[in-house]
């Protein structure tokens, strides 16, 4: 009784873990999403006349800037949101170790006790 008890902790833990690793995956994708945007912006931008007119949304409004500004921003947002991608990667690694170990721990838990039946 005690060795299914154990096992059915073990599941509920690999089960949540496993949820954890497709909400990095979700989290994983969308900065991917943000850095390819940004990606393509900065490139409209660079077919921007230098005195070109140039706007960016705060919020409801769309506020005058410069190009330089606004290339700079981009280069930041991309820069940090590439960072945020490298983190959410370890994360991931460390995740679906995690799982294998659970995975691995969960199968000869459950050898035992078929050989004790």
């Amino acid at each position: 009784m005690e060795n299914q008890q154990n096992i059915q902790e073990q599941l509920n833990q690999f089960q949540a873990t496993q949820q954890q690793a497709q909400n990095i995956a979700m989290q994983k994708q969308q900065i991917t999403l943000q850095i390819n945007e940004a990606k393509k912006a900065l490139d409209e931008l660079s077919k921007t006349a230098d005195d070109g007119e140039v706007y960016k949304t705060a919020g409801p409004l769309l506020i005058k800037t410069t190009k330089a500004d606004s290339e700079e921003s981009l280069k930041d947002s991309i820069e940090t949101l590439e960072i945020r991608q490298k983190t959410m990667e370890k994360q991931e690694k460390r995740v679906t170790s995690k799982l294998e170990e659970l995975q691995s721990s969960l199968q000869v838990a459950m050898n035992q006790m078929q050989q004790q039946q």
